[in-house]
């Protein structure tokens, strides 16, 4: 039988690059507006990104167990920001949704959609580097 503890280490890899490249997408766009479909891409990375998060999310909470110690600290540190990026990538996914929708071309809403993509981006940056300390410094699978 397949042990449940393995799917949030399997999945955390996606949310980490799906938002990274995604937001990567949003700022050379900054650069170069010609380029639509960068915004477009972002945008999809954006969504397929949140629901990555939400899974890894999930899997983290319902899958892995308590530590103690030093370990245990991080872990908490480590939750607090998976908890903080699914958060920061949910409202910026709506907020982007309903603009897309409404056809908001150019607004202060969307460089506040901006402002949460690149807050999500580190927070889920800094999810993974408390995860990564986690399993190599106390070799605790998640």
């Amino acid at each position: 039988m397949f042990p449940t503890s393995h799917l949030h280490p399997m999945l955390v890899h996606f949310p980490i690059a799906l938002v990274a490249i995604g937001f990567l997408a949003e700022l050379i766009f900054l650069f170069v507006k010609k380029e639509i479909c960068l915004t477009k891409m972002g945008y999809y990375l954006l969504i397929i990104g949140t629901l990555a998060a939400f899974a890894a999310w999930l899997t983290g909470n319902l899958f892995t167990h308590d530590m103690v110690g030093a370990a245990e600290k991080i872990r908490e540190t480590h939750e607090l920001l998976a908890t903080t990026t699914f958060v920061l990538l949910l409202i910026t996914s709506t907020l982007r949704t309903y603009l897309l929708v409404k056809k908001i071309e150019t607004s202060s809403w969307k460089t506040i959609a901006f402002v949460l993509y690149a807050l999500a981006a580190i927070a889920v940056s800094a999810t993974g580097f408390f995860g990564g300390t986690l399993v190599y410094n106390y070799m605790m699978p998640l």
